[in-house]
């Protein structure tokens, strides 16, 4: 290590010190019920480690409040994620002062506020491809859901029954938001209401083409069966014609990966190969101005290159 190496590491472990002690020392009075009264008979043993992150959790989450910040129930319950909004914010929190830690002690302490910094924007680019993934799921299973829907009007089952029944014989993510929609009209929610919902959350206009043939069938009645066979014709030829788009764009798709890819690529094989090459990029006032452009630049040209790629139907 160098001279400056031991006074900023232990800076920094001072720092996670006093951040550990300020939540525990003003942990909230009024926290989540324990599950040791939930479920009566149930001894729960903590370690400390546990005990600190609940705590840092309990007082993230008096800090959030009831909207979530921006790791809300509803970003994270879209993403899949089954965390808290205050769980997934500490676990978020630890990545940002690890990462900046660690940039501060291989690099320069530029790369390291670089590094912490970019986290949570790294956190919330991550829930939002894992949200598409799960609302890709949920279209690629559509024409199986149609198929139990299909199948329950016809053994005699009302709507919200065979929704039911879907739910239970169908995969995740769909069995998911069926069982929701199920939960929520047995509080009280319209059965339209809760359709409609569904469909803004997995953003799927072919569901929502079922929740209208359902409200449609509830106020002229009707074959609702035969409605949903003609929807799942209709949803299965739309699905040919996208898995049809999405391999001509595969080759756009793979240039994309390699464009974004190439320039890291070559900056690590060259901090491998001749270590001291890029140090001006890191020391130098001018060169961290051109480091955070083309950093700015590659931004945009990726973001420029994923608009041109992806095709909307």
């Amino acid at each position: 290590m160098t001279a400056l190496t031991v006074p900023v590491l232990g800076l920094t472990l001072c720092l996670a010190s006093l951040l550990v002690l300020l939540f525990v020392a003003f942990k909230p009075h009024h926290g989540s019920l324990p599950l040791n009264r939930r479920r009566l008979g149930r001894q729960v043993e903590q370690s400390a480690i546990s005990k600190v992150s609940q705590s840092a959790a309990d007082a993230v989450a008096g800090v959030l409040g009831e909207s979530g910040g921006p790791y809300n129930r509803a970003v994270l319950y879209n993403a899949g994620v089954k965390m808290t909004p205050a769980d997934f914010t500490v676990l978020v929190s630890a990545g940002a002062l690890v990462a900046g830690v660690l940039g501060i002690l291989i690099v320069n302490w530029f790369i390291g506020v670089v590094a912490a910094v970019a986290t949570p924007f790294l956190a919330r680019i991550v829930l939002g491809m894992l949200t598409d993934k799960r609302r890709g799921k949920f279209d690629g299973q559509m024409t199986d859901s149609i198929q139990m829907l299909i199948g329950g009007l016809r053994a005699g089952h009302s709507v919200m029954r065979s929704i039911e029944a879907a739910a239970l014989e169908a995969d995740a993510p769909s069995s998911e938001e069926f069982g929701r929609i199920v939960n929520e009209t047995r509080i009280g929610m319209d059965a339209r209401q809760a359709l409609d919902e569904c469909a803004d959350r997995m953003q799927s206009e072919d569901f929502r083409w079922i929740g209208q043939a359902i409200q449609i069938n509830r106020e002229v009645g009707g074959d609702l069966a035969e409605v949903l066979e003609q929807v799942a014709s209709t949803i299965r030829e739309r699905s040919e014609i996208k898995g049809h788009v999405r391999s001509l764009s595969a080759e756009g798709k793979m240039s994309a990966y390699i464009l974004m890819a190439l320039p890291v690529g070559v900056g690590l094989f060259m901090r491998v190969v001749n270590p001291g090459y890029l140090d001006v990029l890191f020391q130098n006032p001018i060169g961290m101005v051109m480091l955070a452009v083309s950093c700015l630049l590659f931004i945009v040209g990726g973001f420029w290159m994923s608009r041109v790629i992806k095709i909307k139907f």
